[in-house]
């Protein structure tokens, strides 16, 4: 069974039953055959309407045929029907929105992203980002959205060439149920696949005069009619990208915020506008898709005294400190619309791009993740450091440091309670934040590690399953469960990675951290080898291709990337395909028993 498209997990099966390989384009450049930037994957599930056609007749199921007069008066009814209803379609259309061909909100109601939007009401929907109060909100403005450019018809040399599957809205409009589409990039070409269609073309490929680095989809918005795509370059650039109008917009143009590298995007969950974008220079910036670019320059660090900046670690304005310590703090550079730049909300203050700027370290951010609950986002770096970041007062809340190398991909568990890093050390690290440390450490890789997924069918809160992908062309699964959290016999009680209080490590749960940390340490040295459980591999498979850079898991499939951009889709055994998903944790419903139990 074992074999180059099959291998065998304790739970069954997996096995290859697509793929797709980048073109080949003869050229003379070695960086066709050897791309500069790896492949990511993101991946979206849209639900499509079901089409409900005319039950049978009598003489079809007899195996008869309907006149063309009966099919004509069908037809007929048809069209009066639609009729009828398209009054009342077009009046809930016009109430729900004051523009029928866009539902953007407007930049005022940006600041404020609605929560309500995504499924049930919990904690964390309450809980809203970048929230400041709008610098223009005595202003009535009226809905109007930034203007979108057609990329069919555009004459901007940055797009070179768009490639769409022959009769794409007529395949898109004939779809029904639960669709999964799949984002990649590979060499300057950006791809939209659908996952499971008979067709291996892409549905569109988009190529560029720079290479596409980092993507991102917005499930919040996404739709049957919509899709918000991100996507990070080379130069710098961002790009926003609705595939199913080709409609698109251009932010960060030539770099007017910032040139470096864009190395990670992720939209704010559940803002249909905000994202994020870490760059290769140590910087997150926060982006609006509804805003334009301003005029501005970050304050640098150690620069001139008299430079304004937000002071994290006493939350107001002063000068610039000579000895900035991105150990302990992380450096926040305020744009003039900013409330705290402004002082206050200044009428006629036109609120542009960036919302904020951060700069965490001195060295490249490689990726960030936002916790399942929002409250948080972990970010790694060049540097060798996982920091713990509160978004909404724009805070370091920790630092960990990496046992050797820089941290190469990041993911959090599902419920919350484990970070998850791999690096250049070989070594897969789970932190708890909750405890401030390392909890285990797995062993499997013979070179660096380049992604790492949690697999959620089977995440349960006691026992988590996630996977890696490394430059030495393993495909590792991992078991861990959580009563494997047991502290180091030989560590005191007052060690200071276990001298912590109750109150500071339910923190993170509680939506607090920001404020009690500041009395506890920041920075956590690795602890040695000796100091913390390992965990080995269930699975060990060793693939045939270039280096491998990207993993995901979808509920039916398992998906691995190349750094060339070759594609595979491993189906998941047929029993764990059909079972239902285990049951999940609410985000932010941990009980305080539930905590105190994981830890002997």
């Amino acid at each position: 069974m074992e074999s180059d498209s099959a291998f065998v997990a304790p739970e069954g099966v997996y096995s290859v039953t697509e793929e797709h390989k980048p073109l080949q384009v003869p050229t003379h450049s070695s960086t066709a055959a050897h791309p500069i930037y790896q492949t990511r994957l993101s991946s979206i599930t849209v639900r499509f309407p079901q089409k409900h056609p005319a039950s049978p007749g009598l003489a079809q199921f007899l195996g008869a045929n309907l006149t063309k007069d009966l099919k004509k008066d069908k037809e007929k009814e048809r069209e009066k029907d639609v009729v009828k209803e398209r009054p009342l379609l077009e009046e809930r259309s016009m109430s729900s929105s004051d523009t029928p061909e866009d539902n953007f909100p407007s930049p005022d109601v940006l600041a404020t992203p609605d929560l309500s939007v995504s499924a049930p009401a919990t904690e964390h929907q309450q809980y809203k980002l970048f929230s400041h109060p709008s610098v223009s909100a005595s202003k009535k403005k009226s809905h109007i959205s930034r203007p979108k450019h057609n990329m069919r018809t555009t004459s901007s040399t940055f797009i070179t060439r768009l490639q769409s599957a022959e009769g794409l809205n007529k395949t898109l409009a004939a779809k029904q149920g639960e669709v999964t589409f799949l984002f990649y990039n590979t060499g300057k070409a950006f791809l939209w696949i659908d996952v499971g269609a008979k067709a291996k073309e892409p549905l569109t490929r988009i190529s560029f005069s720079a290479y596409p680095t980092c993507h991102d989809v917005n499930p919040s918005t996404a739709s049957s009619e919509r899709l918000d795509v991100i996507i990070g370059f080379s130069t710098g650039d961002l790009v926003w990208f609705d595939p199913i109008s080709s409609r698109y917009c251009r932010l960060n143009k030539q770099g007017t915020i910032t040139s470096s590298i864009c190395t990670a995007v992720r939209w704010v969950p559940s803002s249909p506008t905000l994202f994020l974008v870490s760059h290769a220079d140590g910087t997150i910036i926060v982006y609006d898709k509804e805003r334009e670019d301003g005029l501005f320059t970050a304050s640098i660090p150690n620069g001139p005294t008299n430079t304004p900046h937000i002071n994290v670690s006493v939350h107001h304005t002063s000068p610039v400190s000579d000895e900035w310590d991105p150990l302990s703090t992380m450096f926040v550079t305020p744009p003039p619309w900013h409330p705290e730049a402004t002082g206050r909300g200044e009428k006629g203050v036109v609120a542009k791009n960036p919302v904020s700027h951060w700069r965490l370290c001195r060295r490249g951010v490689v990726d960030f993740v936002f916790s399942p609950d929002i409250k948080y986002v972990a970010a790694i770096s060049e540097d060798g450091c996982l920091r713990v970041i509160d978004p909404l007062a724009e805070q370091l809340v920790d630092c960990y440091a990496s046992y050797f190398g820089s941290l190469t991909c990041v993911a959090w568990s599902p419920d919350g309670r484990f970070i998850l890093t791999g690096g250049q050390d070989d070594l897969l690290t789970i932190f708890s934040p909750w405890e401030q440390r390392v909890v285990a450490r797995c062993q499997g890789h013979s070179s660096f590690v380049s992604a790492v997924a949690f697999d959620e069918l089977r995440c349960d809160g006691r026992t988590y399953r996630f996977g890696s992908v490394g430059e030495d062309n393993k495909l590792i699964l991992w078991d861990f469960s959580s009563g494997a959290l047991h502290r180091p016999k030989h560590l005191g009680a007052h060690h200071p990675r276990t001298s912590m209080s109750s109150s500071i490590s339910l923190a993170y749960r509680r939506g607090t951290g920001s404020t009690i940390q500041l009395s506890a340490p920041r920075y956590h040295p690795a602890p040695s080898r000796n100091e913390v459980s390992t965990v080995q591999p269930v699975l060990v498979k060793q693939l045939d291709a270039d280096l491998l850079t990207s993993l995901a898991f979808l509920p039916r499939a398992l998906i691995t990337a190349s750094k060339a951009g070759h594609v595979r889709l491993w189906v998941r055994p047929l029993v764990m395909a059909n079972a239902s998903p285990r049951k999940r944790h609410t985000r932010g419903t941990l009980s305080v028993t539930d905590f105190q139990g994981a830890v002997p």
